[in-house]
């Protein structure tokens, strides 16, 4: 019975995520609910899910003593509750990690470069630079904060509304492609990466050319639809506290050690075998030793504090990490009660290919989340195989685990409400449903399924 209840506060959370556009609820508080409230619950009957899952490992923790609700709920906190926590706080470590390095550089004003890079009034040469820069920056940084950060850009060059939202709309696809190809570019990738069931180097090899033909078709079909110019109007170089601005070879060194660290992050964790997000904790002290050094003439004149804070970036990376936070907690109790595996006998015993679970899991991620189905599809498969079965599919770099990445992640662009991403760029532009629906979608469904198709091929060889 309480299994049934936890189940249905999960399906019910989906329904309220899904329909977060229309109620005006925020998905990151839906999960949080969900998060403590399965938690709750399975500590109220906690006593029939340890006897039921985890028998043998309680046993050994009475070690004879006698069993009370008491020693169930230690039980439960030490070896359940806090496996999962730290699973979750890994990964909402490392998003805090990179939102505080784009918020060095974007004070710094490293990102400076990126505008003066597109500065062009040719629709075709700015849609492609912005759109690259997103790609690259998406594949190393949080991608929710690459887009803020090139929708904040675009917002203040742009003027016409009807071009900010078909240019937008290509850099929320940019940055979930680009995002999807890298272990510390997206949620999924992180998460996948953390329980050894990807490797970086060929999740990389392998999403590559698909992440860049879901983003190069659409880009394309979409630059047809702009004007050859565009209604441009260039904003001044940003005021920054004082005259003492960094110059342009300090903004650059700040730029390499905040980028060119975190692309060091997957080689040293295959070198220590320690979380990710303390190696990106690494890059940011090192990168905060540097912004105390060259900016020690602010500091001492207590101006740091004039300089430009980009809180949409800090207020959205927070989002982003309570509802990380709050699904993979919910998850955790659900994965508790046993039903997962049920659920995962079913799955396989009724579709069986892993390319139809990949395509209904796409199409799922553009109406409920992307990153809400793909820890779905990671849990419940799990939940059978283990973290990584010994061989096939879902063994360690399996195809599986590729489609899942990559299927959820450009999936979710299919509708603007399926990422957090997408959801950004509707409040940014007050873009409507419908009209994503009847502009966007066919172009990101011929990108999905391009890229698709080269991954099929690709594990085929």
């Amino acid at each position: 019975m309480m299994t049934l209840i936890i189940v249905l506060m999960l399906v019910f959370s989906y329904v309220l995520i899904a329909t977060g556009h229309l109620t005006g609820v925020n998905k990151a508080a839906i999960a949080m609910f969900l998060g403590t409230i399965s938690w709750v619950v399975f500590v109220i009957w906690g006593d029939d899910f340890v006897q039921s899952q985890h028998a043998t490992e309680y046993a050994e923790f009475l070690a004879g003593d006698v069993s009370t609700s008491k020693t169930v709920k230690y039980f439960i906190y030490d070896n359940l509750f806090l496996k999962y926590v730290g699973r979750a706080a890994a990964i909402v470590m490392f998003l805090l990690a990179t939102m505080s390095i784009i918020e060095i550089l974007n004070n710094n004003g490293c990102f400076d470069f990126i505008s003066e890079w597109i500065r062009t009034r040719n629709s075709k040469r700015l849609l492609w630079t912005i759109t690259l820069a997103t790609f690259v920056l998406s594949a190393t940084l949080d991608n929710l904060a690459t887009t803020m950060l090139m929708l904040v850009i675009m917002h203040g060059t742009v003027k016409n509304r009807s071009q900010r939202m078909l240019i937008g709309s290509a850099i929320v696809l940019a940055a979930c492609s680009g995002g999807c190809f890298t272990v510390i570019g997206d949620c999924t990738g992180l998460l996948l990466w953390g329980d050894e069931a990807v490797t970086a180097t060929h999740f990389s090899a392998y999403l590559a050319i698909p992440a860049l033909a879901a983003w190069i078709v659409p880009t394309i079909l979409i630059n047809r639809e702009l004007p050859s110019r565009l209604d441009i109007e260039w904003q001044v170089a940003p005021y920054r506290g004082d005259d003492t601005r960094l110059n342009r070879w300090q903004r650059l060194v700040m730029l390499i050690v905040g980028i060119g660290g975190l692309w060091f992050v997957p080689t040293f964790l295959s070198l220590t075998r320690l979380s990710p997000f303390l190696g990106a904790l690494c890059v940011l002290s090192v990168l905060w030793v540097v912004n105390e050094a060259f900016n020690r003439k602010l500091m001492n004149a207590d101006q740091m504090s004039q300089r430009r804070f980009p809180r949409v970036l800090q207020y959205g990376a927070i989002q982003q990490m309570l509802f990380v936070m709050g699904i993979m907690l919910g998850f955790g109790a659900v994965t508790e009660t046993g039903v997962l595996t049920t659920i995962a006998q079913w799955i396989e015993s009724t579709i069986g290919n892993i390319w139809i679970i990949g395509a209904i899991s796409g199409a799922l991620s553009s109406c409920i989340d992307m990153f809400t189905i793909a820890i779905s599809d990671i849990s419940i498969a799990q939940s059978l195989h283990g973290m990584t079965d010994v061989a096939g599919d879902y063994a360690q770099n399996g195809a599986y685990w590729l489609i899942v990445a990559f299927s959820t992640g450009i999936g979710g662009c299919l509708l603007s409400v399926g990422s957090i991403c997408g959801i950004a760029l509707m409040q940014m532009e007050h873009i409507r449903v419908g009209w994503y629906v009847r502009r966007i979608a066919p172009k990101v469904l011929a990108g999905w399924l391009l890229g698709m198709g080269i991954l099929y091929v690709e594990t085929l060889i």
